[in-house]
């Protein structure tokens, strides 16, 4: 293989799909996907090319100091683009340490194991590491996120990313290590966990269950089609200037409950329900604590440098998303009841 590509997190949602198009785009790259296989982690993400002469899965984590010096040592790999993170924001509440270990340690773990193995010529290596749009903070009714934004994480989530960013640069400052970044706003499409609010919603409105809606519902996010964040990760890893960071949004913003008003009228189509059916399923619950009112990215920098946009608009993103988790039910089923978990021991022993 001409180029060997290290990607964590290749098992979750938004990694599943960068996975997926390297693997398809650059049969010339050996593809290895880590993943420790959490609740988020889920193989069956990938059962199309898992047999694909170029790709290859490792079970573990990237906390574990002496496993990652082994790998780096096995496959001398030329790049790594690092997307394993705890992601979710309610959880990070609950378990703030967790979000600690893998998103800081894990990171710093992974960067020092690249420094070591890429001593020698590290102007042929390249370290993308992918972030989100909330290590910002949190928007007022105006104004968009730069790449020059101050930081100012409001979660242990977010804060954990921040922390992650800045070891990502220090390492680029100090050592020299060729690194790039990226801050994404909020992912949707086909293979989210559905604990995040898209997925969630749609699986509760289709067994008809309760869709828990925030305070007021006016949260307002920038949302982007998963295969276009994909995409801008292929651009940016092989023709971002090293260094540099590169903020992806979908020129897309939507309060929480108009997003879901529109996703209860495609919901009643899909399902031949009465009009007005889904959305009284709605229901307001107490607000989550430091919850961000309002992101929104200024993506022109992409745009400017590396010709990136979205492809599609919001409402054709959300309503092919309806129709994979509709014609999807067994993943959906995997997943909400850890079935899923068994697709390894299937695949792996």
């Amino acid at each position: 293989m001409q180029h060997t590509l290290l990607i964590t997190g290749g098992a979750g949602f938004i990694g599943s799909h960068v996975v997926r198009r390297l693997v398809t785009h650059y049969p010339q790259y050996l593809i290895v996907n880590l993943d420790k296989l959490s609740y988020a982690g889920n193989l069956e993400n990938l059962k199309d090319i898992a047999n694909a002469d170029n790709y290859v899965f490792v079970k573990g984590d990237i906390t574990d100091v002496p496993f990652i010096t082994e790998l780096f040592e096995a496959y001398r790999f030329d790049g790594v683009i690092h997307l394993a993170a705890e992601s979710h924001v309610d959880r990070s509440i609950t378990s703030p340490l967790d979000f600690v270990m893998t998103n800081i340690v894990g990171t710093v773990n992974l960067l020092n194991a690249a420094r070591y193995a890429w001593a020698n010529n590290p102007e042929e290596k390249r370290f993308y590491h992918v972030s989100t749009d909330e290590v910002y903070g949190s928007l007022g009714s105006e104004g968009l996120f730069t790449e020059n934004t101050p930081y100012d994480p409001r979660s242990p989530y977010s804060a954990s990313k921040a922390s992650s960013d800045h070891m990502v640069r220090a390492y680029w400052h100090t050592y020299g290590l060729p690194v790039v970044v990226s801050n994404c706003s909020n992912n949707y499409g086909p293979f989210q966990f559905p604990e995040k609010l898209i997925p969630l919603a749609i699986n509760n409105l289709k067994n008809g269950k309760p869709v828990p809606v925030y305070g007021d519902g006016k949260y307002t996010r920038d949302w982007l089609w998963v295969e276009d964040h994909a995409a801008a990760i292929d651009l940016i890893y092989h023709q971002g200037a090293t260094g540099q960071t590169y903020n992806i949004g979908g020129h897309n913003e939507w309060q929480n409950i108009t997003l879901l008003h529109l996703l209860c009228q495609i919901m009643d189509k899909k399902l031949n329900r009465n009009p007005g059916d889904s959305a009284k399923l709605l229901h307001f619950v107490k607000d989550r604590p430091g919850h961000d009112r309002r992101y929104a990215i200024d993506a022109s920098k992409i745009a400017q440098e590396l010709g990136w946009k979205p492809s599609i608009t919001f409402e054709q993103g959300l309503e092919k998303t309806v129709d994979w988790y509709l014609a999807n039910e067994d993943w959906l089923n995997h997943v909400t009841s850890g079935e899923y978990l068994l697709y390894y021991e299937k695949m792996y022993g």
